[in-house]
């Protein structure tokens, strides 16, 4: 997709954008106000070897095994054992039951001897309390088995002022981050369903093979404007062609097609921009034309009928078609009906297929004969 069909569309659904980012951002703001609040309370911890040491061998040795980190990783694996959980819940008199919403988790911080407890939770003085209790017990038991390394706070925790979750900046950021990628894609999206919806809602209005409005959408057309100048005049046409009628069933379709398509054209090279064409059924055309009298549109249907006058060469079957069009209309005034209109019409074109002579009349209410 070209970046400046891309820009186009984002423009055309600016609004849609606007609304999906007002309706994250509300949905964050909702959620990170009804949703608990958690606090963290974080406690450090240091191993060193033991100042009680006999030698100097022994303190090398002792530092050597830090530098592996494998003594920092041991004491790590007892901080998150069950049994210093449960006594130290023992100790604060907590039920499991009650911690179902806390949790707890020892690291060792990388390239360092130094452990680091997080103890999450809903209740801030808890959490810290919990830091604490672990954190005690697990010296506890650790200076009961291992004299050679000392195990000590290095940071008390402390109960946290301020809950990590929900964080209603970031939420909200984020929210207006995913509120304008999907309002974006929304965007474009809609724009794409509106195109093909409009494709399809003029295909149901077009004829399938000649491209002008369906006699339908036609009718549509001559209401819309009857609403909009109820006092102003157009006039109607029918242009059949009764040469082709008797080929309507005999020709193939694809014949037809390009002979339905050649007056098409013709008609289109006749007629104004602002003109409407019609297919009026099989082998005719109805044609409006806005804000014209019948004296007027007369000379317009002269043009049309001696353009299709002229003999259309069929190569597909090599033959000549004569059109043999006649053409019938007449002038919306005085306010007759739409129905009244179009049987005039009919009339004024049922005359020209009696006379033998003449091929177009045009019907006027305010002189009620054929003005030919």
């Amino acid at each position: 997709m070209e970046i400046r069909l891309f820009l186009r569309l984002i423009r055309r659904g600016w609004w849609i954008i606007i609304l999906t980012i007002l309706v994250s951002l509300v949905t964050a703001l909702t959620v990170s106000y009804l949703v608990t609040p958690r606090y963290r309370s974080i406690a450090r911890f240091i191993v060193t070897p033991a100042t009680s040491l006999a030698d100097r061998y022994e303190v090398l040795n002792s530092l050597n095994t830090l530098d592996n980190q494998v003594i920092t990783s041991t004491y790590a694996e007892v901080m998150n054992s069950d049994r210093i959980y449960n006594e130290s819940l023992s100790f604060l008199q907590l039920q499991p039951l009650e911690m179902k919403k806390y949790t707890y988790d020892a690291v060792v911080v990388s390239g360092t001897s130094v452990l680091e407890l997080t103890v999450s939770g809903p209740d801030p003085q808890i959490v810290a309390k919990l830091a604490n209790a672990i954190g005690y017990r697990t010296i506890n038991f650790i200076r009961q088995q291992n004299q050679v390394y000392n195990f000590d706070f290095l940071d008390v925790p402390i109960p946290p002022e301020k809950p990590y979750s929900p964080n209603l900046m970031l939420n909200s950021a984020l929210a207006v981050l995913l509120g304008l990628t999907g309002g974006i894609v929304l965007a474009v999206l809609s724009e794409q369903f509106r195109v093909q919806f409009e494709n399809i809602r003029k295909r149901l209005h077009f004829d399938a093979i000649t491209g002008v409005y369906t006699n339908k959408y036609f009718s549509q057309v001559v209401t819309d404007e009857l609403t909009q100048y109820p006092d102003g005049v157009f006039t109607i046409g029918i242009v059949e062609l009764d040469g082709i009628r008797d080929l309507v069933d005999a020709l193939p379709i694809v014949s037809l097609q390009t002979i339905l398509q050649k007056v098409t054209e013709v008609l289109r090279r006749e007629l104004r921009g602002y003109d409407v064409v019609g297919r009026w059924n099989e082998y005719s055309f109805i044609i409006m034309l806005p804000k014209t009298h019948s004296m007027a549109a007369k000379g317009i249907f002269d043009r049309i009928f001696q353009a299709l006058e002229k003999p259309f060469n069929l190569d597909q079957l090599d033959m000549i078609v004569e059109f043999g069009p006649l053409i019938g209309g007449a002038e919306y005034s005085s306010g007759i009906s739409i129905q009244d209109l179009y049987e005039k019409a009919e009339d004024a074109l049922e005359k020209s297929r009696q006379d033998g002579v003449q091929s177009i009349y045009v019907w006027e209410l305010k002189n009620p004969f054929w003005v030919s």
